[in-house]
């Protein structure tokens, strides 16, 4: 009788960073607008008309969101396409795994974008709002993956009968204000997940053995960015704007891999741990509680301070407490080293050196900015993502504090359908029932404002924990 192999130990502290994140950046798109302070939206759209200013240097929590996804992005690398090469794949197979995974997504981005209530009418209505969920169902044709066997040819009949269907519903339905399908209209945010599915996985795939290789291709980048927005009659700027499908892949989009490649370092660190140092069950030592502790306070005012020092614009009181933090963090961690440290100095050592390296580029072009986004924004953003880890490594996996932050694990482990349940599930849902106009109403002050997030939000946690309960998950 065969045995299988038990199944490989995951990265919770991972798939929690990367739950937070699409959670949150659920939440930020459901509080009311307007009324809230400044620090509550991104930056450089501050109430109360969140018109886009560029002239607004800073970051808000909001505008850590997508860098601590991305950085997750990178993380699990080591996780899924390591283990692949491991196994003897071959890297040219996981190589058009990779760009068929890119196009993928970019259908994805395109499919929802249509989709959206909004879209569809103006103001949505029941048409819209049945569209909408509609679509939702036809997502799990194309994408979703179930733990038991079934049948390659049912599997493959069941995505090509959802492609069929989702692009007849592309085609033949009525959009608002006269607007037409067009490949150009796409979720941008998906988007650049797609190019980075396909471009910072075929560079990790090529350089898996040689960090140094991966991070190499990151100064080229910079070149062609640099020089391509500079000088419009260089080559850079030939390279930098030219695009075979403007629809699908733009240059730009590849600046996103300041942050995807230097997360699958950190995913590497993780993983090495796992497989070097298994966590166990045996009771925790006072002294080691402490340092883990302390840690945590550590690294959650590392993210705070920087939070609020890069928006109030007070940079170099800022980097002086940032030094100060990392010099503490040292201290505890150059201790005599147990099985959790070993992992922590190895993240934290990584983190404070990406976000150092962020802190010095802060002058330069101006200040830190998502929009448009500046070489300070990806480092700062790494560095603090890096100790996001660290903080729900000693949350969920040292303390096992694991079923109070499930909701994000399991958030984490189902971000597509987390990421559209809002627009194409929940809104809708609610609008059915008569009860958005209610909700709605919350909008009218601050605090029942931000309740108005919190509770679409809680619906969306609800609605991906019951589909990750299940097993039933939506992948590319």
């Amino acid at each position: 009788m065969m045995h299988s192999s038990p199944a490989p130990p995951r990265a919770t502290a991972i798939d929690a960073l990367r739950g937070y994140a699409i959670l949150t950046m659920v939440l930020s798109g459901a509080i009311a607008f307007g009324i809230l302070p400044a620090w509550m939206y991104h930056a450089q759209t501050p109430p109360p008309a969140h018109a886009f200013d560029p002239a607004v240097y800073g970051i808000t929590w909001v505008d850590l969101v997508f860098p601590f996804f991305l950085f997750a992005m990178g993380a699990a690398f080591p996780f899924s396409l390591g283990r692949k090469i491991e196994n003897g794949i071959s890297p040219w197979k996981l190589t058009a795994d990779s760009l068929l995974r890119g196009l993928r997504l970019a259908f994805f981005a395109i499919f929802i974008q249509h989709m959206y209530p909004h879209i569809l009418s103006s103001p949505a209505d029941c048409r819209a709002w049945g569209l909408s969920l509609v679509a939702f169902a036809v997502l799990f044709l194309i994408f979703l993956r179930i733990p038991w066997k079934w049948p390659t040819w049912t599997r493959a009949v069941a995505e090509l009968a959802g492609y069929a269907i989702a692009i007849t519903l592309l085609l033949t339905v009525d959009y608002a204000g006269g607007r037409t399908f067009r490949l150009g209209f796409s979720n941008i945010i998906i988007l650049v997940l797609a190019n980075m599915a396909a471009f910072a996985s075929i560079t990790y795939i090529w350089t898996v053995r040689n960090r140094w290789a991966r991070l190499l291709a990151l100064p080229f980048i910079m070149a062609v960015l640099l020089g391509g927005t500079t000088n419009p009659d260089s080559w850079n700027a030939w390279l930098y704007n030219y695009t075979p499908a403007p629809w699908l892949y733009s240059f730009r989009y590849l600046k996103y891999l300041f942050i995807v490649l230097p997360g699958s370092i950190a995913g590497e660190y993780i993983r090495q741990w796992l497989q070097e140092c298994t966590p166990t069950d045996a009771p925790r030592p006072m002294r080691e509680k402490i340092i883990a502790a302390s840690l945590l306070f550590l690294a959650l005012g590392m993210i705070v301070c920087n939070l609020y020092g890069l928006f109030t614009r007070h940079t170099a009181w800022n980097l002086a407490v940032s030094v100060g933090i990392i010099a503490a963090g040292y201290a505890l961690l150059c201790r005599p080293a147990v099985a959790f440290t070993v992992l922590w100095k190895k993240l934290w050592t990584f983190g404070a050196c990406l976000l150092l390296l962020g802190l010095f580029f802060e002058a330069f072009e101006g200040g830190i900015r998502k929009d448009h986004s500046t070489f300070s924004y990806y480092f700062v953003t790494s560095g603090l993502a890096s100790l996001a880890l660290i903080v729900f490594s000693v949350l969920c996996d040292y303390f096992r504090c694991r079923r109070s932050f499930s909701f994000l694990v399991m958030a984490g482990q189902n971000p597509m359908i987390a990421y559209v349940s809002s627009s194409m599930v929940v809104i809708p849902l609610l609008s059915l029932a008569h009860l958005m106009p209610w909700l709605n109403a919350y909008g009218a002050n601050p605090w029942t404002g931000f309740l108005r997030g919190v509770v679409i939000t809680a619906l969306v946690t609800l609605l991906t924990m019951f589909f990750t309960k299940i097993k039933w998950f939506w992948r590319t």
